[in-house]
């Protein structure tokens, strides 16, 4: 049996703002900081093999305050912008009340929500997953159906994309599924990677 423990950042200064983040590399606030400490307080006991976060610092500081709040022991941990947030294109950088005002609550409402359909310049849900999901394949399956444990601190987005695989979620569930930051969500899976269990910490 393998464990796969998967998170998104604590609070990072663009959430704190209400603006679209992306892959615009912004830190963590004081009080993503502790949600990372309290994601890693709900870790304590496990043990992980291998550990991964995406290309941005919001989600590496969470993945290392986490892993030193629950007492791991040193491991050095593989970053790659695949993991990446979804690149929101033209809409970076906006207050998220500003853009509704400038393009319409409708409009922005199904470039947030829609599983296809892109904001200018940027990536839908099925463009985060078609970088997600192979990444995932390539790099963590086999590690899974070794027996071994593999934590991993990512974004909500690409962490829809990885849940909506792992969970065989429809892009109408996976859509509506919300992703609190700093909470971890264990999957317990046999040799076959199949689901035995599934929660979160």
């Amino acid at each position: 049996m393998a464990q796969l423990v998967i998170f998104r950042h604590g609070q990072s200064a663009w959430n704190l703002e209400n603006k679209f983040t992306g892959w615009v590399d912004v830190d963590l606030t004081p009080k993503g900081i502790e949600e990372a400490k309290n994601a890693g307080s709900k870790l304590k006991g496990f043990h992980f093999d291998y550990a991964y976060a995406s290309d941005l610092q919001r989600a590496q500081k969470t993945l290392t305050l986490a892993l030193e709040a629950a007492g791991h022991p040193p491991i050095t941990p593989v970053y790659n912008k695949a993991l990446n947030e979804r690149m929101y294109g033209d809409l970076q950088g906006l207050d998220k009340t500003e853009t509704v005002k400038k393009y319409g609550e409708e409009q922005v409402k199904i470039w947030r929500r829609s599983y296809d359909i892109p904001p200018p310049k940027g990536e839908s849900l099925k463009d985060t997953a078609a970088r997600v999901i192979p990444y995932f394949e390539s790099e963590v399956i086999p590690k899974l159906k070794d027996g071994k444990n593999v934590v991993i601190a990512a974004h909500g987005n690409s962490l829809r994309a990885l849940i909506m695989y792992l969970e065989k979620m429809t892009p109408e569930q996976i859509l509506e599924f919300e992703i609190g930051t700093g909470q971890p969500r264990l999957y317990d899976l046999n040799s076959d990677l199949e689901l035995l269990n599934v929660k979160n910490l």
